[in-house]
């Protein structure tokens, strides 16, 4: 089992100021893996501590210096990409290939995107082209503390660490303790890649403990927090005190709209990208409405791709899925499972219980109901797993409703032949994203949704942006 309990705090790995151990569970396997420590007050404000001494100095680094530190990163990520794969795998139970694919390289991606978006950034301007006596200058916010998860570990700790490390402020990572080992070789890399003490330091701990301090600690100038939606509520209240910046990537209830005129792949690439990485993403496309006409082939064609996933260990190569990362997220799945059948929908995939040959690890078997209507809870609630929830409509007017019937408004699909069709459907979601036939992004790109899906945009210069404040100079001379 490994021994992980150090903290990087002021450029040192450094013992906790208190014991107070964590055992970290493999979910294929249900037994622990590595062993943490759960940060107290003193570690918090130590790192925060380290974090203030250094902003001065950091913030008024040269762009080249810190552009030069940012390349040094990506070269030790690329050089760590095989431990960082096999810790995610280890930690949260993503398949080694997704792992290594789609967890580890999206940290890549996003290094990269960030220092390409970086380079060409002007951080002083006039105010107008005419009005050059005014200046508009974009400065570091400050020390910010960065909250990341256990679902997407590397996508997230890049899209915040990075950004901030760019534009000049210093920063306390505390990632999930559930899932620490990932940000723990991001630590080493960041260590190796040479960044001065202080600059980036990291805390492992929980919510209650260090999530808390970071949001309420009056040195924190900024918080970013993706998680759940209840808990980037209670950050928000707990930061209200110090009017600091806080930034959230919450929850998500997508809706993927499947119209009769769809291409034939529609259902069946639904289906793949509701069931991927388990379930386990904000976005998902965990709604499926399907225009009545084609409902019936649409449930039919459903039933195929849901019986084509194959689950798996994650230590083995292929395209299956792996299990889901917790005890709690497995009784809390199984539950709305359950909760869906109770409420009527049909089950015509998949259902309660672990999938034949697992008799460990949090292993669900790919569900999805048909027949649901928009007042069931497994229509409403994020259930985080590889559950999908098929409802039918008649009229465009009728699926917009439904899809923008939740809380959430993180990312919907759409699926049409139409471009028109598309483009006016698309203007109406109330989301922050919108997919249209399959295509994702070709680039860096703003995540971040509506409603209770969160505020602030993650991702190229509008991640960037989330981390700068706005000054006003006038007579320049």
């Amino acid at each position: 089992m490994l021994d992980k309990r150090n903290f990087y705090i002021n450029g040192q790995w450094v013992a906790p100021q208190k014991s107070n151990d964590f055992e970290v569970i493999n979910p294929a396997t249900e037994e622990a893996c590595a062993v943490i420590s759960l940060g107290d007050k003193a570690d918090t404000d130590a790192a925060v501590s380290a974090a203030r001494n250094a902003f001065d100095s950091w913030s008024q680094t040269p762009k080249e210096e810190r552009l030069r530190l940012l390349n040094a990163l990506l070269a030790e990520y690329k050089k760590r990409s095989d431990d960082m794969a096999v810790a995610i795998s280890t930690e949260m139970g993503a398949p080694i290939d997704l792992s290594t694919r789609a967890q580890a390289g999206s940290g890549y991606f996003h290094i990269k995107g960030f220092i390409d978006a970086f380079a060409d950034m002007e951080f002083e301007s006039p105010i107008t082209p005419e009005n050059t006596s005014e200046r508009i200058i974009k400065e570091p916010i400050g020390v910010c503390g960065l909250i990341t998860p256990w679902n997407w570990p590397m996508n997230q700790v890049t899209l915040k660490v990075v950004p901030a490390l760019a534009v000049g402020c210093t920063v306390v990572l505390k990632p999930s303790e559930i899932a620490p080992l990932s940000s723990i070789v991001f630590a080493e890399i960041v260590e190796a890649a040479g960044f001065p003490a202080g600059v980036f330091n990291m805390v492992n701990g929980d919510g209650v403990g260090v999530g808390t301090q970071l949001s309420s600690h009056p040195d924190v100038d900024m918080l970013s927090f993706t998680g759940s939606t209840r808990a980037g509520a209670l950050i928000t209240k707990a930061a209200a005190d110090t009017v600091k910046r806080v930034t959230l990537e919450l929850g998500g209830k997508g809706a993927n709209i499947i119209f009769a005129d769809a291409d034939e792949k529609a259902v069946k690439r639904g289906v793949i990208h509701c069931f991927g990485n388990t379930g386990q993403s904000c976005n998902a496309p965990s709604r499926m409405l399907v225009e009545r006409s084609i409902y019936d082939q649409a449930v039919a064609a459903a039933v195929d791709a849901a019986n084509a996933v194959q689950v798996g260990d994650p230590k083995e190569n292929g395209r299956h899925i792996g299990p889901v990362i917790s005890q709690t997220q497995f009784d809390k799945i199984q539950g709305l499972i359950q909760v869906g059948i109770d409420e009527g929908a049909k089950l015509i995939a998949g259902g309660v219980g672990r999938p034949d040959g697992f008799d460990k690890g949090y292993y669900i078997k790919p569900t999805i109901f048909a027949d649901v209507n928009n007042q069931m809870d497994i229509a409403v609630q994020e259930v985080f797993g590889p559950v999908l929830a098929m409802i039918p409509f008649d009229t465009e007017e009728e699926a917009i409703a439904i899809a923008n019937d939740t809380v959430y408004g993180l990312t919907n699909y759409l699926q049409t032949q139409d471009p028109e069709k598309a483009k006016r459907v698309a203007r109406r979601l109330r989301s922050g994203m919108v997919r249209i036939n399959g295509v994702d992004s070709k680039g860096p790109a703003p995540f971040g949704g509506y409603k209770q899906s969160g505020n602030g945009r993650e991702g190229g210069v509008w991640g960037l942006d989330d981390f700068l404040e706005i000054k006003h100079v006038t007579d320049w001379q």
